[in-house]
């Protein structure tokens, strides 16, 4: 399979720069794979598009502020975006350091001279692993040094106070928990606290997991044939009450609708380690899903708008069907949707 096959071409304009006024206020595109057809609608409508019994599962995951701005020991600025803490101290990140890369041995003044970073060594594509030494916790310094780790395409041409505060709120989930993320889980957050009270009113509930988005998720495919990408490992946890959620839904004759890739993720891979069934578990996941897949848990699933090329937008497609998702897309473009992480949302029914 080629990885063009999953390629299209977006108007600039629709990518979104800022999030819907209201979560619940982005439209939602509607598919129904049963005869192919497609519905507009705005995302507070979800309580009338599921049944009772329904469970929605949601990744409840917290993202980090994890870009830190510094300078080398030339004075000239880099930038940090932290991904995990590998041994205690010892962090991968990837490095964005302008024309002249800092080498190893190299000591980086990080957040206004509130850290320094150790580089110890530096890989492909900006990845480099550094030891962080300060008077704040690392998690401490993030806090109150960090900036949201919008991606790229979301252009912010000044960071001022008020911006950065409005990423924090809005690239996060209403109900995130697990402090781990890089980037947002963003089907999840278009949710609010109304609306999950109105699904529960009818009688649609809702279960969490945990996977922690990082490069596994966001790495483009540069591989020409899809079959040669080579996914990273995400961290997830499955708890026992989700587990049992599942379960008793199973029983109820109820649907597992999936917020988000990550979500679908995490459950097929326990599934699939699992003979079909989901037991709490944790763990990292390689899993890569692309057309023909079985999915042996999701029935439904709520995503937002993909990039080209994606591994998301391969995983949207093997719960589909190829044609159907680039059928949606085309009419998402037509109907001016707006796209990727602060845009609006499919639910694949």
């Amino acid at each position: 399979m080629q990885t063009s096959d999953f390629d299209y071409q977006l108007p600039a304009e629709l990518i979104a720069q800022e999030p819907a006024p209201r979560r619940d206020a982005a439209r939602l595109l509607v598919v129904r794979r049963a005869g192919g057809t497609l519905e507009h609608h705005r995302f507070a409508d979800l309580p009338t598009l599921l049944r009772a019994n329904d469970l929605l599962a949601l990744n409840d995951t917290r993202v980090l502020p994890a870009r830190l701005l510094g300078r080398k020991p030339s004075g000239g600025r880099i930038e940090l975006l932290l991904l995990e803490e590998r041994t205690p101290g010892e962090w991968e990140a990837l490095l964005r350091a302008g024309s002249k890369r800092p080498q190893p041995g190299a000591v980086l003044t990080l957040a206004e001279g509130a850290a320094q970073a150790t580089l110890l060594n530096t890989g492909e594509q900006g990845r480099v692993t550094l030891r962080i030494t300060s008077a704040l916790s690392v998690f401490d310094l993030l806090e109150r040094y960090g900036l949201p780790p919008l991606p790229p395409y979301i252009q912010r041409s000044a960071i001022s106070d008020q911006q950065s505060a409005e990423d924090r709120a809005r690239y996060q989930t209403v109900f995130a928990q697990t402090p781990g993320a890089v980037a947002a889980p963003t089907a999840g957050l278009h949710f609010t606290p109304e609306l999950f009270q109105t699904l529960e009113n009818s009688g649609i509930h809702r279960a969490f997991v945990t996977l922690h988005v990082g490069l596994g998720t966001f790495r483009p495919v540069t591989a020409e044939r899809v079959e040669e990408h080579r996914m990273e490992a995400e961290r997830y946890s499955v708890p026992p009450e989700t587990a049992a959620c599942v379960a008793e839904t199973r029983r109820a004759g109820g649907r597992i609708v999936a917020v988000g890739s990550t979500s679908v993720r995490t459950l097929e891979t326990v599934a699939a380690e699992h003979a079909g069934n989901v037991i709490a578990a944790e763990g990292r996941t390689r899993l890569f899903i692309v057309p023909p897949y079985r999915f042996r848990v999701v029935d439904a699933l709520i995503t937002n708008f993909h990039l080209p090329r994606s591994t998301l937008l391969m995983m949207v497609s093997a719960f589909a069907g190829h044609d159907l998702v680039q059928h949606a897309y085309a009419e998402a473009i037509r109907e001016r949707y707006r796209f990727y992480s602060y845009g609006d949302a499919m639910l694949i029914l």
